[in-house]
């Protein structure tokens, strides 16, 4: 029996899904703040939230994990340079998804998600 083991799969085979959440992730890091769908955007919090926190030690090995990940130097130094010391007080939380109306030609469910600033409170789930 497969207990627990439910996941979002995003209607893709695993490479395409793992290609799309690399993808999103990097634009997420430049930009700051991207619009998406709300599931792709619930998939991608924690990746973004793990690379974040894995960011805050700043070292070689942490400059090649996150390297490996998201195949792109700008997104890398810019979350070893800017975003983890930001949240380095923080203990996560550091996005957050704000629902946008819907799409007008396929009625999908839109939604932002993007960086919380400093001096928003932290929510609890």
């Amino acid at each position: 029996m497969k207990h627990r083991s439910k996941k979002k799969i995003l209607s893709r085979k695993k490479a395409a899904k793992k290609s799309l959440l690399k993808s999103l992730a990097s634009s997420l890091v430049i930009y700051e703040k991207i619009k998406t769908t709300e599931a792709k955007a619930k998939v991608l919090r924690p990746v973004v939230e793990k690379l974040i926190t894995k960011g805050k030690k700043n070292n070689l090995t942490i400059r090649r994990q996150l390297l490996d990940f998201l195949r792109n130097e700008k997104a890398v130094n810019k979350i070893l340079e800017v975003l983890s010391p930001k949240y380095k007080e923080r203990k996560g939380g550091y996005l957050q998804i704000i629902k946008v109306p819907n799409k007008r030609k396929d009625a999908a469910k839109t939604a932002i998600i993007k960086f919380v600033e400093d001096n928003e409170p932290e929510t609890t789930k």
